[in-house]
């Protein structure tokens, strides 16, 4: 029933980033696309994980954990330099391999987290919780710049009509705050879990 469930959940939040009235709005709202991208990075693939055999995703011979650490973290920046972020805008093309990007190294960055969480992974179980505290860092360093710099970075949004009349710095806020919050959460969340799994009299016995 899990692996059932974590499967429908899955679909269903790849169909809200790519597929629902929601993700037409990404060329017009920041915030939107700041969905988009935590459901890519933080909830389509962890669910996806679950509802998959985790023994066949880990012995995936690509994961690594500082690649899957490495990889959603240049994916997260590299897209959101202006220039870069900008080729998304303008092009379906970029748009997809944007979105193809954040869920390929979503998957690569959750597989450790999954692994460790179900117990294929429990020799190198004490080093998750930093590893997912230490990927909220460029997340909130990227959302600390949305929200207090002042002044819009994408000039594309200056210049594209926005619904519910929301101004463009007002909507970069927003999609940082979004993403600060949402991330945060999504991470520590499972680290706080895995860490008293570890602490837990049970675990240390089997150790």
């Amino acid at each position: 029933m899990l692996r059932l469930g974590a499967f429908l959940l899955a679909v269903l939040s790849l169909w809200i980033a790519v597929a629902s009235p929601l993700s037409a709005l990404h060329h017009q709202l920041l915030s939107i696309h700041m969905v988009q991208h935590v459901l890519l990075m933080a909830v389509v693939p962890p669910l996806a994980l679950i509802a998959a055999p985790p023994l066949q995703w880990l012995r995936w011979p690509l994961i690594h954990p500082v690649l899957s650490w490495l990889a959603p973290t240049v994916a997260l920046i590299g897209w959101h330099i202006p220039a870069v972020f900008e080729l998304g805008l303008r092009s379906h093309w970029w748009h997809d391999a944007q979105a193809a990007s954040f869920l390929a190294t979503g998957l690569l960055f959750w597989a450790p987290v999954v692994g460790a969480s179900t117990g294929f992974a429990t020799s190198a179980s004490w080093f998750i919780p930093l590893y997912l505290f230490t990927a909220t860092l460029p997340c909130d360093a990227l959302s600390a710049f949305l929200v207090f710099c002042g002044r819009v970075i994408y000039p594309t949004h200056l210049a594209t009509p926005r619904p519910w009349n929301i101004s463009a710095l007002g909507d970069q806020e927003c999609a940082g705050a979004l993403m600060w919050v949402s991330i945060t959460f999504l991470y520590v969340v499972p680290a706080v879990i895995i860490t008293m799994k570890i602490l837990s009299p049970a675990e240390r016995q089997v150790v």
